[in-house]
């Protein structure tokens, strides 16, 4: 029996999931960066195989049981995820943290995991697998699979948290359900985002963000097919990677695994744009500026290490469609490499930081978020890989797959990488993108970008004997 998207998800039950201990009820402000974001949701999911039957938790109502308990213990010290978001005087979204709680939701699907058509999660994961979140900040489905198996999924504002900081909650969730003590504990100090007086703002930012007022009324090519976003999740060898890296490497330029397969991309993306007569494409990467705000500062830098909010920059760069695809892959990681060291320093972000200030309360956002169809294509990679899918063992063993799920309602692309749990130095790929574009990808890189299966991730009908993580 193959891949299926075509099943049903029954929601037996819902209810609202508050910490443990009562909170005072406060105000946290949303930091300059968060403020840089749109209203958009994320989401994540973890897949577990049917457990054998001696385990203490091997029924969907004592694993659903544990991960309630454990929510409430570990919203305690995230009780960002129990609030919700509010205008304040000047129009600028706030956090109320009132406890109000989590929406939790349980669910059947008639479906075997091995037969889940990962690969294709618009289908057989929104809005299915993954919960719509109507309210509050947070919303997480445990669904039960036929076979046994279980489906752990989370929806949360990206306003409130970026992926480091959700890892972060997913690892405390798992070991509180594990009866362990939480190994980083979020720090929600907001003045380590507070702006410099005075500021000092680079131009170059200007190039990078915009504030929305500014932004053209977006427009349709009319002369071409019409085409939508569609997500996709594909595997790539560590083989691959490493002759890709090795390709994009000449004359002693070191370039990292990601400036390596961004630019492999790029190059793809520019192959169809050339098909379609556009003469430009751009492609930015996400950069997550903890470490580089913490630099020089032994206390700042522990204290952003936990930092729960989000600290990210996405510098891009544009090129010609034609020398994308004429050039070599060196020569495209070079030019990957180039702009991302505008925004991997300290200043970049101090910077970033006092640009929003200037424009407060006017709302901005990433120029490349908000491509224009008109511009030729654009998309964003974002480096998962310290996506903690090993990690979030809930006391019933390790997923046999995670992954986040982000179709994040921009103009561009959106692709994120991160560690594949089958096999160390794979990684799993999420791309949203263009149908045409995927379709090509797949035509002519298929032997480097594959469809994901249950059979690359070993999926059985009965879990292996669990072996405990201490």
């Amino acid at each position: 029996m193959g891949a299926k998207a075509d099943f049903t998800v029954t929601v037996s039950k819902e209810e609202t999931v508050a910490a443990v201990l009562p909170l005072q009820q406060h105000w946290l402000p949303f930091s300059n960066l968060d403020l840089l974001l749109p209203a958009v949701d994320v989401g994540v999911f973890f897949c577990y195989q049917k457990q054998p039957a001696e385990s203490c938790n091997s029924s969907f109502s004592s694993m659903v049981s544990v991960l309630k308990k454990a929510l409430a213990q570990a919203l305690v010290s995230y009780y960002a995820f129990a609030g919700e978001v509010v205008a304040n005087t000047d129009g600028e979204p706030e956090l109320l943290c009132n406890n109000r709680g989590v929406a939790f939701f349980e669910a059947y699907a008639d479906v075997d995991l091995r037969n889940l058509d990962l690969h294709n999660p618009d289908e057989s994961i929104e809005a299915k697998l993954v919960p719509n979140k109507k309210h509050g900040v947070l919303s997480i489905q445990a669904t039960e699979l036929r076979c046994g198996g279980i489906v752990v999924a989370c929806t949360f504002d990206h306003r409130i948290a970026d992926a480091h900081s959700a890892n972060m909650f997913l690892v405390s969730w798992a070991e509180m359900a594990r009866s362990k003590s939480m190994s980083l504990v979020p720090s929600f100090r907001r003045s380590l985002m507070n702006p410099r007086h005075p500021g000092c703002i680079d131009l170059s930012l200007d190039q990078m963000y915009v504030p929305i007022s500014s932004l053209p009324p977006p427009k349709q090519r009319l002369d071409q097919p019409t085409d939508t976003l569609t997500s996709r999740i594909y595997y790539i060898t560590s083989e691959q990677l490493n002759d890709l890296q090795s390709l994009a490497c000449s004359n002693g330029c070191k370039r990292t695994k990601l400036e390596s397969f961004s630019a492999f991309l790029w190059k793809m993306v520019a192959l169809l744009a050339a098909k379609d007569d556009f003469k430009f494409t751009k492609m930015g990467i996400v950069v997550d500026g903890r470490v580089r705000l913490g630099e020089g500062d032994e206390e700042k830098a522990s204290l952003m290490g936990s930092y729960f909010g989000n600290v990210l920059s996405i510098p891009f760069g544009g090129q010609s469609v034609n020398e994308l695809m004429e050039k070599p892959l060196s020569w495209v990681a070079n030019q990957v490499h180039d702009f991302l060291e505008q925004a991997v320093t300290k200043e970049h972000f101090l910077g970033l930081i006092d640009w929003v200030e200037a424009h407060r309360p006017e709302p901005a956002l990433a120029k490349i978020y908000s491509n224009g169809s008109d511009e030729g294509p654009a998309f964003v990679v974002s480096s998962g890989q310290r996506f903690p899918v090993t990690k979030v063992d809930f006391g019933w063993g390790r997923p046999v797959f995670g992954s986040y799920h982000f179709p994040w309602g921009g103009d561009s692309g959106y692709v994120m990488p991160m560690p594949s749990p089958a096999r160390e130095g794979d990684w799993i790929v999420y791309m949203h993108l263009f149908k045409r574009q995927l379709e090509l990808i797949e035509a002519e890189a298929g032997n480097v970008l594959r469809p994901l299966t249950s059979d690359y991730l070993g999926v059985d009908a009965v879990a292996p004997a669990m072996v405990s993580l201490v």
